[in-house]
């Protein structure tokens, strides 16, 4: 079963949800609104992929050792 994100839009609480596409939306458990289907903009990286992007972000320059904001 697909798991979604879900956020519910009168007090911003998100959640992740693993159900069937057509079950109904969960419920909020902080103020009891129907929660909506959120799609966010990060994309999902899995396999070999994954290992690249993490190897690439360790090879960049932290902070105070050549970093733009430490000249």
């Amino acid at each position: 079963m697909p798991i979604y994100d879900f956020r519910c839009n009168p007090c911003g609480q998100q959640c992740e949800v693993q159900q069937s596409m057509n079950a109904p939306p969960p419920i909020c458990l902080d103020c009891g609104n129907d929660m909506e289907r959120w799609f966010s903009s990060v994309p999902v990286v899995h396999g070999g992929a994954a290992r690249g992007r993490e190897q690439a972000a360790r090879s960049l320059p932290q902070c105070g050792k050549g970093c733009r904001c430490c000249p």
